[in-house]
């Protein structure tokens, strides 16, 4: 939920200002247990390393050195969160990569993760796998998350509720508010 991916920026997400008010309303509900992860690309293609080397050479518009540093940051009405919620970069798709996820959920002693944000089928899906092989219950909100297309979105949401059930589950943004107590 950065420019990168907003409408207007060199990734856009058609459906992001669609799931940014479900977004809202969860960071509301607990902003200090709230973690913004924000996908930083290289400075160059060249700092990169196998086939992303190739990807940025393809997307030079979205190395650091190229485009808008203002378009690395979270959208308005997010970044109006920080502190208490915290940012962690990451590098790579999966936010547990080359970021210190990891460390500040195990220092929070967070027992569950709550995704949200975008790309379904990129950004979350690569997050989503890596919480589940660290044990995490996840549990993804349908309403919260969107993607560049239509049918991969949906054929990721089928991936979880029909191979991942036991340690992924989906629920809307209303439902995860009426049993998740405010802390």
């Amino acid at each position: 939920m950065q420019g990168l991916f907003a409408p207007g920026g060199p990734w856009p997400t058609p459906w992001m200002d669609a799931v940014l008010p479900a977004i809202l309303q969860i960071t509301a509900h607990a902003p200090a247990r709230t973690v913004f992860t924000r996908f930083v690309p290289p400075r160059r293609a060249e700092d990169m390393h196998g086939t992303w080397r190739a990807y940025y050479r393809e997307h030079a518009e979205t190395t650091r050195d190229v485009v808008d540093p203002a378009a690395l940051g979270l959208v308005a009405p997010l970044a109006e969160f920080v502190p208490p919620a915290a940012v962690i970069d990451k590098p790579v798709y999966s936010a547990f990569m080359g970021s210190g996820l990891l460390a500040l959920l195990r220092e929070r002693q967070a027992d569950g993760l709550v995704v949200t944000g975008a790309e379904t089928d990129v950004c979350v899906l690569a997050t989503v796998l890596d919480a589940v092989d660290l044990g995490y219950p996840v549990y993804v909100v349908t309403d919260a998350i969107c993607s560049s297309t239509d049918a991969s979105h949906d054929a990721v949401l089928t991936l979880y509720r029909t191979r991942y059930y036991q340690q992924v589950q989906t629920l809307s943004t209303e439902m995860l508010l009426s049993l998740w107590p405010r802390s």
